[in-house]
């Protein structure tokens, strides 16, 4: 069965007695009509399948035992075609959005796609679906086709089509195993598809996209009862006062349970909040059947759900019947169903189950037509209860004498890599101590070897791509390149591998290129930025533009922009290779105590760390592309004298901030549009730190769902801190947190070829454990009943009851004697 679009009232019906009625209903309240307005009688045997036309009144698509039939109900001698016979029973019917299409889906594994005006067979058609048990396809947005059904191994599952190439799918989805089909629902207005099996107890809810991944689960709802059916509501019966975006109706053996999804605004129930209900598509037929059938493509007018915008609704006569034979006492309003007010009186126990909350995102400007789900359920981030654990004490480097904890402000306090750690000593000469991460524990109270650097350090960096090779940056203005031999020092090194000079002033901080090998960049008091050639130790670039201090520096991704935050208030671009002047500068953060800079979200915005006029701590987003338009974002954290030192992982898009000094570790997610900062929990650790470093994300427990670890400086010790996101089924491995990496600690090319204009990207590699399975393809549980049902309780005998027993067990031994 199926109701009228354009007629709330008209309902039409199919079953074995090889018939089509159209009913016209009348209200509640009045007695219904015992015989049907229109009958159509196919002749072809048991009927199963109808839908209503989308954009014509009066247009039915009819599902025989192997053939499609189109009807116009004004015509009720025959159908308007008989479209090609399927080799087996027909499953299921979809009209697409703009009614151009006929998709159907079949017991002979095949999915077609009709165009009925223009010929009888299909327009495509492919043997796709796996299983010849029941199946579901419905027209998702644009060309996209939605089955659900089941697998080889009788697994249900979900898979996506392109409607234009059905020979595989786009993406599919396990669901969890049972032998009833999953009726897919599809809300074309926000993108989200509901699906729910016969016999579930459980919806689950998930965002289509026309790009990757195109199908993401957004929420798994329980429900008290077992569905044996399940049906959206229209849009315009919607609470649009309370911030209801959806609501669908659960059939249960023994009662109709509404299901709300709702969104939390702060002024639910008083305002009408346009950015979560773009127009909907009206009840007012674009055309008739026959008009369709010529050719006719119009689209149903869209209307506004705001209660002061929407249309009266308007008389109908039932098709095939004139207005002065309607049953007397019936309704021929094709009003839709009451909206419910916010006001109403109902009684609580008829009011709708709620689902609020379900997914994280940003809301665009209301003037888009179309909103994903994450534009209408508020903000959240699977990383919001990320936790920071320092590790075991077995993994501590402690004992640490004479630290240098008066570094300059632009130097990060010390440096790692996968193999050591290299920390400056408060030491005459400019000594670095290195120690190796294998070898951790209580260090001996006897002197170390060392790196004796002959002048203090103003900043050092490890080579990503030689773990033995240490470049420190001196208040000499000289850069000097250290090699340290394998299995870490066994004696004090007082000649470098390699001194470049070319800074006329005390360096401020020095960052290697993160895709071509032996290319260093460094600036300096005298206002400069030079670019490094270690191969050769010649400087090959020398970049102007600077006013004052430069507070940071950071390549981008691909590595051909410069990115520099400068004491004069500005932010600027430098593409090396083709200019020595900026090729972009905009306004910076006010404060001048300091700032860092690193490129986020693949490259497209700068994320910038500094201080407001007023000294207060913040974080500010620009635009890669318009930085002359100042931040688009920005978040304020606290008042303290240290710079925010930002750590930026590419994979999860979270970024880690933490000063010198500090005890507290700040975590937010970036997403690239509003509302850009998603805070996450902090971390603190237990005294105040001197700084804090990351390791590759190699060094992550994929077990433990680590997705960044770091060493954390202390005034004696090097301790490791591990930031996990909590799981539950943590035997799987989670693919939704981890993409695959880019191995950055291998160049992709050298110096010298990209000096000439060269580019390279480094490969991927998965994280995932030959071992662990992906949770993605985790069998889902069967739901456990939260509570008892309530003939436990009333089966449950009194305390006056357990008191007989026992005084009758007691008695009955002695009436024997």
């Amino acid at each position: 069965m199926d109701f009228s679009p354009f007629d709330a009232g008209l309902l039409a019906t199919c079953s074995a007695d090889e018939m089509v009625k159209l009913w016209h209903l009348c209200d509640p309240e009045q007695e219904q009509p015992s015989s049907p307005e229109v009958t159509l009688r196919p002749g072809q045997g048991r009927l199963e399948l109808l839908h209503f036309h989308p954009t014509s009144s009066g247009l039915l698509a009819v599902g025989a035992a192997r053939s499609p039939l189109i009807w116009d109900t004004s015509r009720q001698d025959a159908p308007l075609a008989a479209l090609e016979q399927h080799g087996d029973q027909l499953h299921s019917l979809s009209w697409k959005q703009d009614g151009s299409l006929l998709a159907s889906s079949s017991k002979d594994k095949m999915l077609r796609v009709f165009d009925p005006r223009a010929q009888l067979t299909p327009v495509q058609s492919a043997k796709s679906l796996q299983n010849n048990k029941d199946s579901r396809i419905l027209w998702a947005k644009d060309d996209l086709l939605v089955t659900t059904g089941f697998d080889m191994m009788r697994g249900r599952e979900v898979r996506l089509w392109d409607s234009r190439k059905l020979s595989s799918s786009v993406n599919s989805v396990s669901l969890s195993s049972s032998s009833g089909i999953v009726i897919p629902l599809f809300d074309e207005d926000t993108g989200l598809l509901l699906l729910s099996g016969m016999g579930d107890s459980g919806i689950d809810c998930f965002e289509v996209s026309s790009s990757e991944p195109f199908l993401s689960q957004v929420s798994h709802c329980l429900t008290d009862n077992s569905t044996r059916g399940v049906a959206m509501v229209p849009k315009t019966a919607l609470d649009v006062m309370s911030c209801e975006v959806m609501r669908v109706l659960q059939l249960t053996n023994s009662c109709i349970v509404p299901i709300s999804y709702q969104v939390p605004r702060k002024h639910s129930g008083q305002e009408f909040h346009e950015d979560l209900y773009p127009d909907t598509v009206g009840t007012t037929p674009a055309m008739s059947a026959e008009e369709w059938w010529q050719g006719g493509n119009q689209q149903v007018e869209k209307v506004s759900l705001h209660p002061d915008k929407r249309p009266k609704p308007a008389a109908k006569q039932t098709p095939g019947k004139k207005e002065s034979d309607q049953p007397r006492g019936c309704s021929t309003s094709s009003s839709p169903l009451t909206t419910p007010s916010s006001s109403s009186s109902a009684a609580p126990s008829r009011s709708p189950s709620s689902t609020s909350g379900l997914s994280s995102g940003f809301v665009p400007s209301p003037s888009q037509s179309s909103k994903n789900i994450q534009s209408l359920l508020g903000t959240a981030s699977k990383f919001r209860h990320i936790q920071g654990v320092v590790m075991h004490r077995d993994t501590h480097i402690t004992n640490i004498r004479n630290l240098n904890l008066t570094t300059p402000g632009e130097c990060d306090g010390f440096c790692v890599n996968s193999q050591r750690v290299a920390v400056p000593l408060a030491i005459s000469g400019g000594q670095i101590a290195v120690f190796e991460r294998s070898e951790p524990g209580r260090l001996p109270d006897t002197a170390l070897p060392t790196i004796q650097n002959s002048v203090n350090v103003a900043d050092m960096c490890w080579d990503p791509f030689d773990p033995h090779t240490l470049a420190v940056a001196g208040e000499d203005a000289k850069i000097r390149v250290w090699r340290v031999p394998k299995g870490g020092l066994k004696e004090t090194i007082t000649d470098p591998e390699l001194i470049v000079q070319g800074h006329t002033e005390k360096i401020y901080s020095i960052k290697y290129h993160p895709l071509a090998s032996g290319l260093l960049v460094s600036s300096s008091y005298d206002l400069t930025v030079r670019l490094w050639n270690l191969e050769t130790g010649e400087q090959v670039r020398l970049l102007t533009g600077h006013q004052d201090q430069v507070f940071g520096m950071a390549w981008s991704p691909d590595g051909k922009l410069l990115a520099t935050v400068c004491k004069d208030g500005k932010v600027r671009i430098y593409d090396p290779r083709k200019s020595t002047a900026p090729v972009q500068e905009g306004a910076g953060p006010e404060g001048h105590r300091g700032a860092r800079v690193v490129w986020v979200c693949e490259g497209k915005y700068l994320l910038v760390s500094g201080f407001d006029s007023r000294s207060e701590r913040g974080v500010y987003l620009f635009s890669a592309e318009a930085l002359s338009s100042g931040p688009i974002a920005s978040t304020f954290v606290n008042v303290s004298p240290s710079t925010l030192i930002p750590f930026y992982d590419p994979d999860t898009r979270v970024v880690i901030l933490t000063g010198k000094g500090d005890t507290r570790v700040y975590v937010y997610e970036l997403v690239p549009e509003d509302p850009y900062f998603i805070e996450c929990s902090s971390f603190n650790s237990s005294e105040p730190h001197k700084g804090l470093v990351f390791l590759p994300k190699t060094e992550c427990n994929v077990r433990d769902v680590e997705i960044a670890v770091g060493l954390m400086l202390t005034k004696t010790s090097i301790e490791p801190v591990a930031f996990r996101v909590p799981r539950v089924k943590k035997e799987f491995f989670q693919d939704d947190v981890y993409t695959d990496t880019a191995v950055w600690w291998e160049p992709a090319l050298a110096a010298s070829a990209w000096l000439s204009g060269s580019n390279g990207q480094h490969r991927k590699i998965s994280l995932k454990p030959k071992d662990m399975t992906p949770v993605s393809e985790a069998p889902k549980e069967a739901p456990v009943r939260k509570y008892l049902p309530s003939s436990v309780y009333l089966e449950e005998k009194t305390d006056e009851q357990k008191k007989d027993e026992v005084s009758r067990s007691l008695c009955g031994p002695v009436a024997h004697l």
